[in-house]
């Protein structure tokens, strides 16, 4: 019997390994999917030092596979395809940025990811939550895919953690390194999330002949939760094409 293909599914800050199970079932037929929780998140609460760390992390737990990450997934996602190209047989990236290319915009945003971990640790997880979730990114978000009482279980350490050494502040500037990636790469974004959506674009052709971008009509930046059928289907295309 042929094993089927595996899938590690990698999730966003502030949620865990769960926010992928319904999109994890759907795909389950076709492919071995793994969704991990990232370090500093869920049953993973020790954050890592690094977001290389975080790759470094799950690559070791996971595998070889093709590795699909959502925003900070994302990140820690493109930072595996780098370090363990061996590993990672094709690399799908959502709402996710190779980093901010600008020093003191990246330093500035730093200073803002520390005030973000400062006011968890002094407020709570739930306190958080409520104010993380009112972003704008989240607007598109209907209610009942917010996955609150998910993201509840993670602790105040671990989130704080995770912003300060895998917080786009930290992340190194990858926008040189994309000219190395040699396996097929999908860059998807949300049509709605302009920002990110023009990220997916001037990343695809710094990304390699092997790269391909997906704009999802009416989504927002979590496009993957809000329009949960047209990524299964534009994912599970590409994936089939590129098999």
């Amino acid at each position: 019997m042929t094993s089927r293909p595996r899938l590690v599914l990698l999730h966003g800050f502030t949620q865990t390994g769960n926010s992928w199970n319904a999109i994890a079932a759907d795909l389950a037929g076709d492919f071995e999917v793994l969704a991990p929780d990232a370090p500093g998140h869920g049953d993973s609460s020790e954050p890592a030092s690094d977001l290389w760390h975080a790759a470094d992390s799950i690559t070791a737990r996971c595998g070889r596979a093709t590795y699909v990450g959502y925003s900070m997934g994302g990140r820690i996602a493109l930072h595996a395809a780098l370090a363990r190209p061996d590993l990672v047989e094709r690399l799908v990236l959502l709402g996710a940025t190779p980093g901010i290319r600008d020093t003191q915009e990246r330093e500035a945003r730093r200073h803002s990811d520390e005030a973000l971990a400062q006011s968890i640790e002094r407020d709570g997880v739930d306190a958080f939550l409520t104010r993380w979730l009112s972003n704008p990114l989240f607007e598109h978000l209907p209610a009942e895919a917010l996955l609150r009482e998910d993201r509840q279980r993670n602790s105040a350490e671990g989130l704080a953690g995770s912003l300060r050494t895998c917080g786009t502040g930290s992340q190194d500037n990858l926008w040189t390194r994309l000219a190395e990636l040699r396996m097929p790469v999908l860059l998807m974004a949300g049509a709605l999330d302009t920002k990110f959506a023009d990220l997916a674009l001037e990343m695809a052709p710094l990304a390699g002949a092997l790269a391909t971008t997906v704009l999802l009509d009416g989504a927002g930046h979590a496009a993957h939760l809000e329009k949960p059928q047209a990524f299964i289907a534009a994912l599970s295309g590409w994936l089939h094409q590129t098999a």
